[in-house]
């Protein structure tokens, strides 16, 4: 089956402490979702921008189970975030808390994750809720929005690749 590209990224602020992304993919919702509890699929799609490179990737995919992320910029400069596994739902949902080392977002936050899938294109719908307005605002003023678009255009070719071998 071949697979295309997905859809543009759209992110909203429902509320004062909320982002929500929303992304289609042109792919099934498993294989979607398997690019973000499998670490060999997540590393070839969270890979970072521009020189940097994942040194870390590390996931548990179980409730209370861990995970650690950690990027190494052409500076020698490190960016790493990890958290817990709060909910899993497999093919539909994944619940997990972060936290980024540097703490740029003022404590935790929680990302949901909820996979519905149409025919073969799946929509991923991520609401992020951060522990106040302001933490809200300062992910908000970060490049995220173009990070995670830079990701999910690398997922696209994973996802194409995957449905190729089906």
């Amino acid at each position: 089956m071949a697979m295309g590209f997905g859809g543009p990224l759209v992110v909203t602020t429902p509320e004062d402490t909320q982002i929500v992304i929303t992304r289609q993919f042109d792919a099934p919702r498993h294989l979607v979702f398997a690019c973000y509890t499998q670490p060999a699929l997540i590393r070839r799609w969270l890979n970072g921008a521009d020189g940097w490179v994942m040194t870390v990737c590390e996931f548990d995919a179980k409730v209370g189970g861990k995970y650690r992320y950690e990027w190494k910029a052409p500076s020698g400069y490190v960016m790493g975030m990890g958290g817990v596994v709060r909910e899993i739902e497999p093919v539909e949902r994944l619940v997990s808390a972060e936290v980024f080392d540097d703490d740029w977002t003022g404590g935790e936050a929680v990302s949901s994750l909820e996979f519905t899938e149409e025919g073969e294109r799946t929509t991923l719908v991520n609401t992020i809720t951060y522990s106040s307005k302001e933490a809200r605002d300062g992910a908000l003023a970060t490049p995220m929005a173009e990070g995670m678009e830079f990701g999910f255009s690398k997922m696209d070719e994973v996802l194409a690749e995957m449905g190729e071998g089906a």
